[in-house]
């Protein structure tokens, strides 16, 4: 198992931005039926996924975010056309950009494969950002997959849609069920948005015997500080003991993401949370090329 932060005393302790290497040193189970020995061609695409077990540390402000981020790269030719996937009922994904389902149980539709995915994609204001927004048909994802039986749907889905989609960023809901291994399998990096708290350790701990149980070659797990206020003591304790790993202030300009339907980067781009949001989406870059190389 790789080293993860532990649950007791009052901050979590030091351990490597990594947490997972990717090299899958845990155990699991079989995978979906394919030649053995077989290799994957290699792509140069890759899916993002934003998870936690918590609820409210800030997944979809950071995949709504870091969707933008990976666009804005893209303008300036070093980036990719995005899609952010919204797989949480609460459709928070798509409210932040201002957009809502067409309907209210075609989500669900995508994994039967009764209706593709493209239908469902709805443009931004940014040319380079789209979004395919959940609807309540996610609230049953969890036994749609069991009953489908298949391990790796939603990593075949994405392997699809990144032929036009180089980036895949995945607004995940705080669930352990069937779609948090499916999204194990179906992930490059696994980004753990953290609130400086005792609780934050034992969230990364689940978070990493989930994903380390899922598959044997499991993706790297960056973990990041969300909602950083260095006026309080706890969260000045919590980054002193985590100094590299990548952190996200508290701010107001983030909550105006949900008054103005739009990112911070375009709200305010020189302030302190859209920088952050900005060297985050590099170090995710930096892993991915690491990976890859």
């Amino acid at each position: 198992m790789p080293r993860i932060a532990g649950s007791g005393g009052s901050a979590l302790r030091r351990v490597r931005p990594v947490v997972a290497s990717g090299k899958g040193d845990a155990e699991a189970g079989p995978e979906e039926d394919g030649p053995k020995g077989a290799t994957a061609p290699e792509r140069r695409s890759a899916t993002i996924a934003i998870y936690s077990v918590k609820g409210g540390v800030g997944k979809t402000t950071f995949a709504a975010n870091l969707a933008w981020c990976s666009a804005q790269a893209a303008h300036h030719s070093d980036g990719h056309r995005t899609l952010l996937w919204d797989l949480d009922a609460a459709g928070g994904s798509g409210f932040l950009y201002g957009l809502e389902p067409k309907g209210s149980r075609l989500a669900e539709e995508v994994f039967n494969k009764d209706r593709p995915a493209t239908k469902l994609i709805q443009k931004t204001a940014d040319p380079l950002v789209d979004v395919l927004p959940a609807d309540e048909s996610i609230r049953a994802l969890d036994a749609q997959l069991m009953r489908i039986g298949k391990r790796k749907r939603l990593a075949k889905l994405t392997e699809e849609l990144s032929a036009d989609y180089p980036r895949i960023v995945l607004d995940c809901p705080p669930v352990l069920n069937e779609l948090s291994a499916q999204v194990a399998r179906a992930a490059d990096l696994i980004i753990v948005p953290l609130p400086p708290s005792p609780l934050s350790a034992r969230a990364l701990e689940l978070v990493v015997r989930e994903i380390a149980g899922t598959t044997k070659r499991h993706p790297p797990i960056l973990p990041v500080l969300s909602m950083l206020d260095m006026r309080r003591a706890l969260h000045r304790q919590v980054r002193e003991a985590q100094p590299d790993w990548p952190a996200v202030p508290y701010a107001s300009v983030v909550e105006q993401c949900a008054v103005q339907h739009r990112p911070v980067g375009a709200i305010s781009p020189n302030s302190p949370a859209a920088q952050a949001f900005a060297m985050l989406w590099r170090a995710i870059e930096a892993k991915l090329a690491e990976k890859r190389g």
